[in-house]
């Protein structure tokens, strides 16, 4: 494909998502061209048509996917419709961008890997997480050797949310791809794979502390918080931990210990919140935390000496970056430039059946 061919996207669902964390990234990606948008029921308070009445709009999954023009799918739509949707799409020989969690079980995401492959087609993941600047900010320490071997990698997604959300997140089962696992745990999880790999065995409860009980076998409690730990073959531990009711005016994002020092992080990566408040990543200041949020770093000396010092994140490269390397990898034909391919997907939602299982089980559970 010519590097200078732009893309045409098509972008099916007009959501909360695809309004705020895609369509301004197409836009603004000048590889990529918003070619068509498939909402089913426009109503008057959400209507793709008379937003950008200058494109191509559908209310039928076949008229758009019948489009010989539109090169990309982007999928904004609840997690149980991406398999059905990622394949309909493979088989019309577009390329398929998907919403996390990727779908619902590994087996579905192996299937729709073989399928691409086929149909030489390639997916990407939108974990856009992996460009949060403080999850950049602990790559950069990881990889420099500032913090020495981890011994222990703590990663949280704590929240005060004490009403359950009218939306797939709380309303789907773990079958469907729904609650705090799939939908939160998703990102914390990968961003602990891109770190460290696969675990050699996780460990894990599920709770729903909205009404107070822990998710078993036979108990049909939503699960909306998480405890789950991922150890590793080097005696690395990672805690992954989910609440939402945690009363804290800065919730705790990482603590990470290691053998030559240690980081500890407040808040989360601004970019959600700023574009939700309408601001786009050309505005001044987009993807910047405060100063009051930076992260504490905290190192041992060669003379003994611990010294603690503020640990600003460092320069953001912003949620666009996947849809710029994605781009890339689209025009390049190489399945190694995706910067979230499918098999890392598959692989992620393979430690959250393991996290499943061990919390209906009650047990430690290995992974091959």
């Amino acid at each position: 494909m010519a590097e200078s061919k732009k893309l045409n996207v098509g972008v099916i669902g007009y959501g909360l998502s695809a309004k705020v964390f895609h369509i301004p990234f197409i836009k603004s990606t000048p590889t990529l061209n918003l070619h068509s948008i498939l909402q089913r029921t426009p109503t008057a308070q959400g209507s793709a048509p008379a937003d950008y009445p200058s494109i191509q709009h559908h209310t039928s999954l076949d008229s758009f996917l019948a489009d010989a023009a539109l090169d990309l799918v982007v999928l904004s739509v609840p997690p149980q419709t991406h398999f059905s949707f990622a394949k309909q799409a493979l088989e019309a020989g577009k390329h398929v961008f998907v919403e996390k969690p990727f779908v619902p079980t590994s087996q579905e995401a192996d299937q729709l890997i073989a399928l691409a492959k086929e149909k030489s087609r390639m997916i990407c993941v939108y974990q856009n997480r992996r460009w949060d600047s403080d999850f950049l900010t602990v790559r950069k320490l990881i990889a420099e050797g500032t913090l020495g071997r981890i011994v222990e990698f703590e990663t949280h997604f704590d929240r005060l949310k004490l009403e359950k959300p009218a939306s797939w997140k709380g309303e789907l089962g773990m079958d469907q791809g729904g609650g705090a696992l799939y939908d939160l745990g998703t990102h914390l999880i990968d961003q602990a794979y891109v770190l460290f790999g696969m675990p050699r065995s996780v460990f894990a409860k599920l709770v729903d502390q909205r009404d107070g009980a822990i998710a078993e076998d036979g108990n049909d409690v939503h699960p909306d918080s998480v405890t789950a730990q991922l150890f590793y073959e080097d005696g690395t531990l990672v805690h992954v931990r989910i609440a939402i009711v945690s009363v804290e005016k800065k919730q705790l994002r990482y603590w990470i210990r290691g053998t030559k020092g240690s980081y500890r992080k407040l808040g989360l990566d601004p970019q959600e919140d700023q574009l939700k408040a309408g601001l786009t990543v050309n505005d001044a200041g987009f993807g910047y935390e405060e100063s009051e949020w930076n992260g504490t770093l905290t190192t041992l000396g060669d003379d003994g000496k611990i010294e603690e010092k503020t640990c600003p994140t460092i320069e953001p490269e912003t949620y666009g970056k996947i849809y710029e390397l994605y781009t890339k990898a689209l025009h390049s034909g190489k399945e190694e430039d995706i910067p979230v391919p499918a098999s890392q997907a598959r692989d992620v939602l393979r430690i959250i059946e393991a996290a499943k299982e061990s919390a209906k089980n009650g047990r430690e559970v290995k992974l091959s």
